[in-house]
């Protein structure tokens, strides 16, 4: 016997995670290249340079140890999280600006990977939003009006501001244009059947989004099934969302959106899987990541329909993540042997 207990060893480290999750990202990642063009692959590159190059930066001024910190990925599926809520069109400096950010402030300046409080994702993602909000709004649409996504050479030349203007291409997402036309008294029904001429919603969301989520789903499914995730988290997340847009959405059919769509539109299945259970700035017991995931829920819904945004899911997951220290201390398991407090 050569450490203490528990006995119990488990063979996954941060590294074999974090390549766990960017398997289960691949399925989403093609569909989105597939449906908005070559622009998504450029962003994961460029926010990957600048995550990669910024905590090496940072810690060399550290005087930390440099490519056993690199190694374990976490700054490469940050740049990766944050790209794929970039619009594929935007200009090159989002990307840049938005990893570099992520890393420096959301990460290491509260001493690296262990430490933060915060996601640095959506920390980033979060700044941009706030600051360029014109810039990271122009989401081309999934079905152009040439029904073909941008080419390697067409997204080049509007990434790096030497070919057409991203406005003659770019179009509202549903759940944006879902919540401007209600805003302005409009029903669900007219909405869906006035935008674009129905080219922006399909099924039951929006039209390459309800396919995004899909993929991100069957990702997601695999990390639970592999266990690299704990269930209660994106469990209830989706349940609460479901919930709370069925309880609206019988009340009011006209005014609230269906479960479905807001499920399977926006960043539903990203925050759920990928976003929220992160391991660092997530609950940790059992019954505070559930109440986590719900809160997560709750916030997301309410901002969706009442805030100033078309998707709430990085503000709701940056609230949460402040909450989840006290969440944890009030939902600490019995200590096996001792009484009830």
């Amino acid at each position: 016997m050569i450490s203490s207990s528990p006995h119990q060893t488990s063979p996954a480290n941060v590294s074999q995670l974090m390549l766990h999750v960017g398997y289960a990202l691949v399925p989403g990642i093609i569909t989105y290249i597939w449906l908005f063009g070559a622009g998504v692959l450029i962003h994961i590159l460029l926010a990957c340079a600048a995550a990669v190059t910024a905590e090496a930066a940072v810690l060399i001024l550290r005087k930390r140890p440099v490519a056993s910190t690199l190694a374990d990925s976490s700054a490469i599926l940050t740049a990766v999280l944050l790209a794929l809520a970039i619009p594929p069109l935007a200009p090159w400096w989002l990307s840049v600006l938005g990893a570099a950010f992520a890393i420096i402030l959301g990460k290491q300046l509260y001493g690296g990977l262990g430490y933060n409080p915060f996601n640095p994702a959506m920390l980033g993602y979060a700044m941009l939003l706030i600051s360029f909000p014109l810039e990271m709004t122009r989401w081309p649409a999934a079905l152009s009006l040439l029904e073909q996504a941008p080419s390697l050479s067409d997204s080049i030349s509007v990434i790096f501001a030497n070919g057409v203007s991203v406005d003659a291409i770019s179009a509202a997402t549903p759940l944006d244009t879902l919540k401007t036309q209600i805003g302005q008294g409009m029903s669900i029904q007219n909405v869906i059947a006035s935008s674009d001429h129905g080219q922006l919603f399909g099924r039951f969301a929006g039209i390459g989004w309800e396919s995004i989520n899909i993929a991100l789903l069957l990702g997601g499914l695999y990390l639970l099934f592999t266990r690299r995730i704990a269930w209660q988290i994106p469990v209830s997340m989706l349940l609460s969302i479901a919930l709370l847009a069925g309880v609206f959405h019988y009340l009011d059919p006209q005014q609230y959106a269906s479960p479905m769509l807001h499920l399977f539109g926006g960043a539903t299945m990203l925050g759920a899987f990928f976003i929220a259970t992160d391991p660092v700035s997530a609950c940790t017991t059992p019954r505070g990541r559930i109440l986590y995931g719900v809160g997560i829920a709750t916030i997301t819904y309410a901002i969706r329909n009442w805030g100033g945004y078309p998707d709430g899911i990085a503000f709701a997951v940056l609230l949460m993540n402040m909450a989840a220290p006290t969440i944890d201390y009030f939902t600490q398991p019995r200590v096996f042997g001792g009484g009830k407090k």
